[in-house]
């Protein structure tokens, strides 16, 4: 684990410490003096005990850590650890045409789909970005490329099977691309039961091998089907395989929930990977809780003159 900044050259602010320090002791020994000459009694008792000194003490120790997280925090300071994380770069690219509301999943394959990518969330190693797009016969970016599992998953969970009809793989294909978009390595996991009616797959593969992505699909369906509202619903695998193939991704078929899981899973190479975490907001936010308690004590408990 090594620290780094972004922006050292703010360090040089530590140099105020020092100062800090001294302008504390002369101010203190001023109250010291001042409480003398008024020769209140109270003040004396307290100036003569250890109580004044401990209380300031406690406040310039309150205020040099202050000053050193605010510092750091300007300074862009991140923590490099080498961690089990992933290659890639993932958008999960989640079917929600009518043909997913399927019964051949329980209680069927949209929600079966939402399910295994939230698990696959969960379980992704740290610093793996993520990112979510929804399409049927349109595409939807529903999370740009983020490292805060909560934040995908909450976009995942809010995801509504379409109203809208077809199946645009290529546009989903072509969405998910752009939100990878400068990453090192990209990877698309595009979970459908394969029945394409809008768009072309030459397009889509063109596009995504054009920008160096890798497209794994998941075909979801039994072969016997699944009954929707408009009838039975069967998965149409050539256009998934197609496509995994002219990426250089890999094709899963998921007959049920297990096998469902175990795609995603295995579409994650995990390896050492140095991992850069940004920790100036957490420098900052906990700079401004330490001098609100320092505010309230010192204006409270910790006051010197009643």
């Amino acid at each position: 684990m090594i620290f780094a900044f972004a922006k050292p050259v703010y360090l040089l602010l530590l140099v105020c410490i020092p100062l800090v320090i001294l302008i504390h002791f002369i101010t203190l020994r001023k109250k010291r003096t001042n409480a003398l000459v008024f020769a209140n009694f109270e003040a004396i008792a307290r100036v003569k005990g250890i109580d004044l000194l401990s209380k300031n003490i406690f406040v310039l120790f309150v205020t040099i850590i202050i000053i050193v997280l605010l510092v750091f925090s300007l300074s862009g300071i991140k923590i490099n650890r080498t961690l089990y994380s992933s290659s890639s770069s993932f958008v999960i690219a989640l079917d929600s045409s009518k043909s997913m509301e399927a019964t051949d999943f329980s209680p069927n394959r949209f929600e079966a789909a939402k399910q295994a990518a939230l698990s696959f969330i969960d379980l992704s190693p740290p610093g793996t970005k993520i990112g979510v797009v929804s399409f049927s016969g349109n595409a939807f970016i529903e999370s740009s490329l983020t490292e805060d599992k909560e934040l995908v998953k909450q976009a995942t969970k809010e995801i509504p099977l379409s109203s809208i009809g077809g199946t645009d793989l290529s546009e989903a294909i072509i969405t998910g691309a752009n939100v990878l978009e400068g990453e090192d390595a990209k990877s698309i996991i595009l979970i459908s039961d394969g029945r394409i009616n809008i768009g072309t797959i030459e397009s889509a593969v063109d596009y995504a091998t054009r920008n160096n992505v890798i497209v794994n699909t998941i075909g979801m369906g039994t072969n016997a089907g699944g009954e929707t509202s408009f009838g039975l619903s069967k998965i149409d695998e050539d256009s998934l395989k197609a496509i995994s193939y002219n990426t250089e991704g890999k094709y899963y078929k998921a007959e049920n929930e297990e096998s469902l899981q175990q795609a995603f899973f295995e579409i994650v190479d995990l390896k050492l990977k140095n991992v850069t975490m940004d920790l100036s907001k957490e420098f900052l936010l906990l700079a401004l809780v330490l001098f609100i308690i320092e505010y309230i004590l010192v204006n409270t408990k910790y006051r010197i003159i009643p």
